[in-house]
């Protein structure tokens, strides 16, 4: 049966045949960070035996408590794609800076922004979290220092981006620029096997993923398509449901597939809320790539995602992503041009 199943390594080389993008450095790469999961996955599946749940003591750099798994993440993602001659420099969401690699390894021309651990808050419950990855390509000549120029490109730069996410099973969804695939950890062979080809999100759902609990923080546009969303009508797509996990990965997945959207817009609990929660380089920008390739859009309310320059790496942003009429909507209540 093994020449029907198609790993996750055997597609990439199959893509390469078509998209020049599939190196053999891009394919170590993903083998690289496809490692790096499964190491996640057997950690999380234990979390409830091993002693990696709880707190770890310390704060990343925005200020918020790491769980242990937060930094167990980090350094298997760290670990597996530092010594594999394919990246130039890696940034992370448990790093202030850019992650330096040793001079004793090769490096290359890749750039990979990660994100161990979408989620942590959720370990301790047992509720569905993930990794998110983007890759691009130095702009730079080789052979000199990483500079600004090539950690901060726009997402329409990225070559690559994918997320993993740890549930009842472990799923990795990627994607080149040419479709999206989904695979599924067989952990009797550990390999990831395609499970899910060409995956189209829905171009309207009846899903949206929002946090209540922000309602009294936002603006009156967001304000007023919470309100519109919850006057069913199935005479105008209005028979819709809230469905909000808390862990970006989790609701995003569920929305690609079922179609629905997620949105986390700016607020004024806080100074920092204005400009949003979620970090544009490796969360928004990431999924960004991959609803669009799926057929749906992603945008922070008034700008496609991926046309954003960023500034820093850890920027925020707001999002608003998932089906595109459904992201078409949030975006006139947003924008103020239409209140009901």
């Amino acid at each position: 049966m093994s020449e029907f199943v198609m790993t996750l390594q055997r597609h990439i080389l199959e893509q390469g045949r078509n998209y020049p993008t599939a190196t053999g450095a891009f394919t170590r790469l993903l083998g690289d960070i496809a490692l790096a999961a499964k190491l996640i996955s057997h950690n999380v599946n234990k979390a409830g035996l091993l002693d990696i749940v709880g707190g770890a003591g310390g704060e990343n750099v925005f200020g918020e408590a790491q769980q242990k798994l937060d930094v167990y993440a980090n350094q298997a993602m760290i670990k597996s794609l530092a010594f594999g001659g394919s990246l130039c420099a890696m940034v992370s969401e448990e790093n202030e800076d850019v992650i330096p690699l040793s001079d004793d390894y090769p490096t290359g021309k890749y750039i990979c922004h990660f994100d161990p651990l979408d989620g942590s808050s959720n370990i301790d419950v047992n509720v569905s979290i993930g990794t998110i990855f983007s890759i691009y390509r130095r702009v730079t000549p080789e052979g000199q220092p990483v500079t600004d120029e090539d950690v901060l490109q726009p997402g329409y730069c990225q070559v690559c981006a994918g997320y993993v996410i740890y549930g009842s099973s472990t799923m990795l969804v990627y994607t080149t620029g040419a479709g999206v695939y989904g695979f599924t950890l067989d952990p009797d062979f550990g390999s990831f096997i395609l499970s899910h080809p060409k995956i189209r999100i829905p171009t309207k759902g009846r899903i949206y993923s929002v946090n209540i609990a922000n309602f009294n923080f936002w603006e009156s546009g967001m304000q007023n398509y919470v309100r519109w969303s919850l006057q069913s009508e199935r005479s105008d797509s209005r028979n819709l449901t809230n469905r909000y996990i808390g862990s970006l990965v989790a609701d995003f997945h569920r929305n690609l597939l079922k179609g629905g959207i997620f949105v986390y817009p700016s607020d004024n609990k806080s100074e920092s809320g204005r400009d949003g929660k979620l970090r544009l380089m490796y969360e928004a920008n990431p999924l960004a790539f991959i609803v669009e390739q799926a057929g749906g859009s992603a945008s922070d309310g008034h700008t496609r995602i991926m046309d954003k320059k960023p500034t820093s790496l850890h920027q925020r942003t707001p999002l608003v992503i998932g089906s595109k009429e459904d992201v078409q909507i949030v975006e006139e209540f947003i924008q103020n041009k239409r209140t009901s």
